[in-house]
Formats: C-alpha cells, structure tokens, sequence
C-alpha cells in the first residue's frame, strides 16, 4: 500500500505467510508477525537515515508488532511467519500513525486475515489563551498534526480495532493533565471512527476494480 497523510508518505509491503528463516521466529500454535520500519535519508529535514539500531526505529517496530499480533488471526497460519516491512518516504507529523494505516491497507490487500480494521489517529492540544494577561481559558484539541505542532505540543497516537472504540494502542509523546489528556483521547477517537469509513471505502472501491478486471 501507499498512503500519504499530508506531507507524510509511507509504503508498506507484507510477505508471507512463509516459512521462517530463522528457528526464533517459529511458533508451533501460531504465525509471528515481524515488522521493519525503513526511514529514507532524504524523509526529514535532515538528510539522515534511520538506522535498524535506532532507538525510535526500534520502539515503532516494537509498537506495531505488538498492535498487528493482536489484530492478525495468526491462529489461521501456525509454524509460519508474516513480514510487515514500510518504507518513510517523507516525515511530517503522525507517522506511527500513518504507518498503522498503511498497515492495515497492505494486510488486506495481501489477503491476511484480521480481525477487523486497524485505525489510527494523532490528537494533540494546545492552551488556549486571552486577555493582556494571556490568562489560559481551556485546550483546543487538534486532529493530525505537523512536525513543527508536534514538536511544540503534547500529542497521543490513538489505534482502534473496527467501530468500537477499542484502544489497542496508545502511546504518549510527552506528560500532560488527564483532563487534557480526555479531550484529545475523545478527538483521537472519533477521528478514527472517520477514517475507519473512508478506508472501508478505499478497500470495496480497490476490491471491486479488482474483480471487474478478473485478477480476483
């Protein structure tokens, strides 16, 4: 799958379900899923790839890997292995995000059974201010954030399984109030409900293309 997200691009192939290459990757009940998270050196605004080692590289691959175990029936495909492997083209805000999306899309594109859909979602939140004073008057949520937001506010990537609202993942970027915290979980939340419908479209528009041309 392709998908852009403003300014972020990511592409997402899987294989498999194959045999495992290695003995660790092995489960006799049932298939591990194994991600790879691949940043382009020209994806930031510095020109500097993202290493295998790297320690965000390795938490997103940690991440995914985890929330798509939990989404894949894995139980279908025992002793066998599926490889999840993305590629970040261009980096501006929501990229585990993105990268969830363009999981989900794949997935379903190379046939591997979930259990539903996989949606996510960044919210962040800044004060709203007035007065001479600049006194704080409440927080506004926002919905996808760019780099430059998410470097100034706290931010929260959202994923839900389905129409349910359904956390099967929720990772924050920095501290911040659980009344503010609420506010941006609910925008996160009904943002991935949206989604979740115009995905579904993409994926019925995609599959009766692809029976229209015979390739199903």
């Amino acid at each position: 799958s392709y998908v852009e997200w403003g300014n972020t691009k990511i592409i997402c192939n899987v294989g498999g379900p194959n045999e495992p290459k290695t003995g660790a990757n092995r489960n006799q009940d049932r298939a591990t899923v194994t991600v790879e998270v691949c940043f382009a050196a020209f994806s930031g605004n510095e020109r500097k790839k993202g290493a295998k080692g790297d320690r965000r590289v390795q938490e997103m691959q940690t991440a995914l890997q985890r929330t798509f175990a939990e989404a894949i029936l894995t139980n279908l495909h025992p002793r066998s292995e599926i490889l999840i492997t993305l590629h970040i083209l261009s980096q501006d805000g929501s990229v585990l995000a993105t990268c969830i999306n363009a999981c989900t899309l794949a997935l379903i594109d190379a046939g591997i059974p979930l259990s539903d859909y996989v949606v996510a979602c960044t919210a962040g939140s800044h004060s709203v201010r007035s007065g001479t004073n600049f006194e704080v008057e409440g927080e506004d949520p926002l919905l996808d954030m760019n780099n430059i937001e998410e470097s100034d506010l706290p931010g929260v990537t959202i994923a839900t399984i389905g129409n349910s609202e359904k956390i099967t993942l929720l990772q924050l970027e920095t501290k911040v109030r659980l009344e503010r915290l609420e506010g941006m979980m609910a925008v996160a939340l009904d943002g991935c409900r949206k989604l979740k419908e115009v995905m579904d479209d993409i994926v019925r528009t995609h599959g009766n293309e692809m029976a229209r041309r015979g390739a199903l």
